[in-house]
């Protein structure tokens, strides 16, 4: 393990992260808040912090190994969710959050999850409510990606850092022949999305702030608002369509916007099999949760429970986590629809959480095989996608990646339900967190702010958890990760 270059790296990120202060405090300036030298306070102490990191190893030349990425990106999400809870934690009287409180909201923004312990948002000073939805902005496509693009001009490579944050099982599929420029290609789509996002959301009718706050957690399928009521404040089927519109754009694999960019050809979507099943899942929810919505009388009018029912299962089923209504109210089997939804989550290569689409399908084309093995068990059957074969060495990946997420999974719920909470909050809790969703059901279904402090560290792992795609984080407490 080379600490050094390990160290380096980390110093050089949390450098960087230091300057993401710098615009809530001009926000504050802006509306004349007091929490303009909190933010200037926590850009020095984080970019002192860097420093010290950085400084003392700053001439060592080395080229990572994968095992050094592997340490890299968990240590930099680690130490970047602690510094990253400064302004939740020393933002008094507004907030006076614990310290696991306020490393619970840190994380939940940085992975995207959107789970929040914070009540009374409508009266929080603008620059906290901006400092959340920008959290959440970078964590989507993962601030290591972005450095990626920089680290080559330290003379640093970035191959295994890409590899090991990037998630899903085709990551290592790039979509220029440098890496360096397949990061920048990356944020280039994700900074045109935001930006056309805030657009859209500004002419639907909300104002200029909340526009680009809202812009930051949609693309970023993250799920913060600035208000507690979310989605539902603003009362409007236009900006609900917006988001709709957004929502599954950015659950959808940012190479093939990369593909229909370049060809400027939308058929690299629909020749996708991925693509295909994810807009299918969601169409079928969606039609499923608007007609029992509309039969069960919960809304009046049809066209009611149809713009609800379109809007919680892209939200849900996507994992961003907006909500027009309290959906976890709603009757009968419906709530557990919307969250078992979210266990499928969206395209790999997307900033949606879950299992991924496409490692439900290749799951549930392994369960064909084998049935299809036992009506002929001479037969020599191979897993297909979009016509092509895929190795053994693909499927015992995905076979181990579902393993291990159910045993994260049950282990975790266990824990929850021994600290004293129900099964239901306790299984919707992780649930929600390991799929990086954010609202939950029981208890959990509005915030996390009346769990126990040992749920709340429980569920922080998992949502990093979530956020690494499980291998990444747990490939540290192996014995053979630390053998020379």
């Amino acid at each position: 393990m080379q600490y050094r270059a390990i160290a380096k790296i980390v110093g050089v990120l949390l450098t960087i992260f230091s300057l993401t202060m710098l615009p809530p405090a001009l926000v504050a300036w802006a509306y004349d808040e007091q929490t303009v030298w909190l933010f200037l306070q926590v850009f020095a102490a984080t970019l002192l912090s860097g420093l010290l990191l950085w400084f003392p190893v700053r001439r060592y030349q080395r080229d990572l190994r994968l095992r050094d990425g592997f340490m890299v990106v968990v240590l930099f999400w680690v130490v970047l969710g602690l510094f990253g809870a400064l302004p939740f934690l020393y933002a008094s009287p507004e907030l006076g959050l614990k310290p696991v409180d306020a490393v619970f909201e840190s994380l939940s923004g940085l992975t995207t999850t959107g789970a929040t312990v914070i009540v009374g948002l409508d009266d929080l000073p603008r620059s906290l409510l901006y400092y959340r939805q920008q959290l959440q902005w970078l964590g989507g496509m993962g601030i290591i990606v972005l450095a990626v693009a920089i680290l080559p001009m330290l003379g640093v490579g970035g191959m295994q850092l890409y590899r090991a944050e990037t998630p899903g099982p085709m990551k290592d599929n790039k979509l220029t022949p440098r890496i360096t420029e397949t990061a920048k290609a990356l944020w280039y789509i994700y900074l045109g999305l935001t930006v056309l996002c805030a657009v859209a959301y500004w002419t639907a009718g909300m104002n200029l702030f909340d526009a680009v706050a809202h812009s930051f957690s949609t693309v970023a399928i993250g799920g913060y608002s600035t208000h507690d009521a979310s989605m539902g404040y603003f009362n409007s089927a236009v900006i609900e369509g917006v988001a709709v519109v957004f929502m599954l754009l950015a659950g959808v694999n940012f190479a093939l916007h990369f593909l229909a960019w370049r060809n400027l050809s939308l058929r690299p979507y629909f020749s996708d099999p991925e693509f295909k099943t994810y807009i299918s899942v969601l169409s079928i929810t969606a039609v499923i949760t608007s007609s029992y919505l509309y039969y069960s009388g919960t809304f009046s009018s049809f066209g009611s429970a149809l713009h609800h029912g379109i809007f919680q299962a892209v939200s849900i089923g996507t994992t961003t986590g907006f909500t027009t209504a309290e959906y976890h109210m709603w009757p009968s089997f419906l709530p557990v629809l919307l969250l078992l939804t979210s266990f499928i989550g969206g395209c790999a290569g997307s900033t949606g959480g879950g299992l991924k689409v496409i490692r439900v399908l290749l799951l549930l084309k392994q369960g064909m095989r084998e049935i299809r093995r036992l009506i002929h068990p001479n037969a020599h059957f191979m897993v297909k996608v979009g016509g092509k074969s895929l190795p053994r060495e693909v499927m015992d990946s995905v076979w181990g990646f579902f393993s291990l997420y159910v045993i994260c999974f049950s282990v975790m719920s266990l824990i929850l339900a021994a600290t004293g909470l129900d099964l239901i909050t306790a299984f919707s809790a992780v649930a929600a967190c390991i799929n990086n969703l954010g609202p939950g059901l029981g208890d959990v279904g509005s915030n996390y702010a009346g769990l126990n402090d040992t749920a709340k560290w429980v569920l922080c792992v998992a949502m990093l958890l979530g956020r690494l795609e499980i291998f990444t984080l747990l490939v540290l407490f192996t014995p053979t990760f630390w053998r020379k």
